[in-house]
């Protein structure tokens, strides 16, 4: 099969196309022919080996400390189970699965060995059915940046007929929280570039500030809730207090690793089943082009997801 490798922490020049063995699942595990991969800054965080001082011995335990320990990388993933291993129970062959690899990594490849039984994201392995209508780009895009979504606006606690701001809407994380805030019923106001306007507006924001242009700290409107959807590399410096409301309160993506459960997940999925959110994919690379998804990432550009699709 064919898979890309990275030997050591770097850039993505150190990625390498190879045909190497077809892997065999054991007792617990199912081979996945996978079909696409989401690509996610916490991919290119992990190839590369660059994060805060702070978090640098977490990332290391988790991912390897002079090179990384699984050389697939890759974290998630849309594909057909096509082999089980004999004491295998809830998946069988030719089921369509969404898969989060967590500490086994693998997913840029053309088959994976995952274990059944995981239950949580980000410590664990996660594995469940693909929402039948939706394509394989799309099922990849939503384990991670979906579930922190729904994640956080839950714990807000959000009510109908408040006022939340998205603070980078166009992006992985934000235009899976426009759409679940407008779910919860609350006015929604995203925060995003002049060329994504568009794209928010039909993600149903109420209204839409382009930050290139607009102060946000001299906004008229108070808000019960700002989430910033991108981190606090970008927003820290924007005193966003000045127009929270009296109760309200900032949370961001950057707030903690939250251990989000299978029950989570499985709550998150009817969404998608029933059509009522929907993944926004910017682009479409092949596998041998994981290079340049990888670069157009980093760029912090993107709209929505990218997506590897794997023939």
């Amino acid at each position: 099969m064919k898979a890309v490798i990275c030997s050591k922490y770097g850039s993505p020049d150190l990625f390498q196309l190879k045909e190497i063995q077809k892997p065999i699942p054991k007792d617990h595990e199912i081979l996945i022919k996978i079909k696409a991969v989401n690509i996610t800054i916490s991919d290119c965080i992990v190839r590369s080996g660059k994060v805060n001082f702070l978090l640098w011995l977490p990332m290391r335990i988790f991912v390897g400390f002079r090179k990384p320990r699984r050389s697939i990388l890759g974290l998630e993933l849309s594909g057909e189970v096509e082999t089980i291993g004999k004491k295998v129970k809830k998946f069988k062959p030719n089921d369509q699965v969404i898969a989060f690899t967590g500490k086994y990594f693998g997913a840029y490849a053309e088959y994976v060995c995952l274990p059944e039984n995981g239950t949580s994201i980000p410590n664990d392995c996660v594995i469940v059915k693909k929402p039948s209508n939706l394509n394989w780009e799309e099922a990849a895009a939503i384990l991670t940046r979906g579930t922190l979504a729904f994640h956080y606006l839950k714990k807000a606690q959000v009510s109908e007929g408040e006022n939340v701001m998205i603070y980078g809407a166009s992006g992985g994380v934000g235009t899976y929280a426009i759409q679940f805030a407008k779910k919860m019923g609350t006015n929604v106001t995203g925060v995003c570039s002049t060329k994504n306007l568009d794209l928010v507006k039909s993600l149903g924001a109420d209204r839409v500030i382009d930050y290139t242009k607009q102060d946000l700290t001299k906004e008229n409107e108070k808000y019960d809730l700002i989430f910033d959807a991108v981190g606090k590399k970008h927003s820290s410096k924007i005193k966003f207090k000045n127009i929270l409301s009296s109760k309200g309160h900032f949370s961001s993506v950057d707030d903690g690793s939250p251990k989000i459960h299978i029950h989570q997940i499985q709550e998150l999925l009817p969404f998608f089943e029933n059509g009522e959110i929907k993944t926004i994919i910017d682009k479409i690379y092949p596998l041998d082009q994981i290079k340049e998804a990888h670069e157009y990432v980093e760029k912090g550009h993107k709209s929505g997801h990218i997506v590897i699709k794997i023939d």
